[in-house]
């Protein structure tokens, strides 16, 4: 164990449930809360040498969660807008009981996509993630990403036909 990591653990220990109180309070979806909450305990853990000489440790914690998950129900809110615009220009089309209601329908769906093409279209719809960041956690073009998300609506398409 690395010094200070003891003292971080009494921090986590003492801080964890109220922090997640708070940004519990500051969003609607109690899922959002807990993981924002986890990675702001994550990223005070990688600078706690720094965090630590600070006034109030929680108080940085607990901005750093409520920032998280403002920037998780904003990414939301443009991947159902995504989705819903997606649905309305036809670019992605199921029918109206597979409508993309919930993650799992959707993982469903996309699971009848070939593997790079699933891969593509769950990063962009499902994770909002931009053509950009796809490509370079993928390791592939930014064309690429692309072909793969054009042929996996067309794919989609032809399975809806069917």
């Amino acid at each position: 164990m690395e010094p200070g990591d003891h003292e971080f653990e009494r921090f986590f220990g003492a801080e964890y449930d109220g922090v997640l109180r708070s940004v519990r309070a500051a969003t609607d979806n109690p899922e959002i809360a807990v993981d924002a909450t986890q990675d702001a305990f994550i990223k005070a853990h990688l600078h706690w040498h720094t965090i630590r000489s600070y006034d109030a440790p929680a108080a940085w914690v607990r901005r750093a969660a409520i920032n998280a998950s403002r920037d998780r129900q904003r990414a939301e809110r443009r991947r159902r807008g995504r989705e819903a615009a997606a649905l309305r220009t036809g670019e992605m089309s199921w029918d109206g009981d597979d409508v993309l209601e919930s993650a799992e329908t959707a993982r469903a769906i996309l699971d009848r996509l070939a593997v790079r093409q699933r891969e593509v279209a769950t990063m962009y719809y499902l994770d909002d993630r931009s053509v950009d960041d796809i490509a370079e956690t993928l390791g592939l073009s930014v064309g690429t990403v692309k072909s793969q998300l054009s042929d996996a609506r067309q794919r989609l398409r032809q399975l809806h036909q069917h």
